[in-house]
């Protein structure tokens, strides 16, 4: 049975570099927002800012993969439950679980450090500045998810420990 892994959490925490090591391990399709942003930005319709586009665009492409029986990673910053909530009609239309991960940084100064230095490698995105980050609209989470400290963790660490997560869930029915 296919999943759909719903990856959450402002930018600079580290949720592209989870997703990236995470997609061959679990055979997933990696849908990440900001790429799919990027070009809607670039396509002869300019689409900037893409307000909810990418989210739709790519919601219902993972619904398209895990009807395939693809898992899918959703990778997106998904600040509000309405966003949030995009990713759960797309599991409940395929009638698939959906694993909510929040990932942080729990060190602001590692966390701001981040934000200021990571490359950019989508060149028709403008990466946020720290300010930026730090205005970001976020609510907490009402719904239970794993969260994911990336702060001092080895990425390979925090990967493992959505694994083991995703075999609970597969084995149990929760994680």
């Amino acid at each position: 049975m296919a999943i759909l892994f719903v990856f959450s959490g402002l930018p600079g925490v580290g949720k592209t570099t989870l997703a990236k090591a995470l997609a061959p391990r679990l055979q997933a399709v990696h849908l990440r927002i900001d790429s799919i942003e990027a070009a809607l930005k670039t396509s002869v319709l300019a689409i900037s800012p893409a307000e909810d586009a990418g989210y739709v665009v790519a919601a219902a492409i993972a619904k398209d993969n895990l009807l395939l029986g693809n898992n899918v990673i959703a990778d997106a910053v998904n600040p509000i439950e309405i966003t949030r909530n995009i990713w759960m009609e797309a599991a409940l239309g395929a009638k698939v679980k959906a694993m909510n991960i929040e990932v942080i940084c729990s060190d602001e100064a590692e966390h701001k450090t981040r934000v200021e230095n990571r490359p950019n490698d989508i060149s028709a995105m403008t990466l946020p500045t720290w300010d930026a980050v730090k205005r970001r609209r976020y609510e907490p989470w009402k719904k239970h998810r794993l969260v994911i400290d990336t702060f001092e963790k080895p990425v390979d660490d925090s990967v493992d420990e959505i694994v083991e997560a995703f075999s609970q869930l597969v084995r149990y029915g929760s994680y």
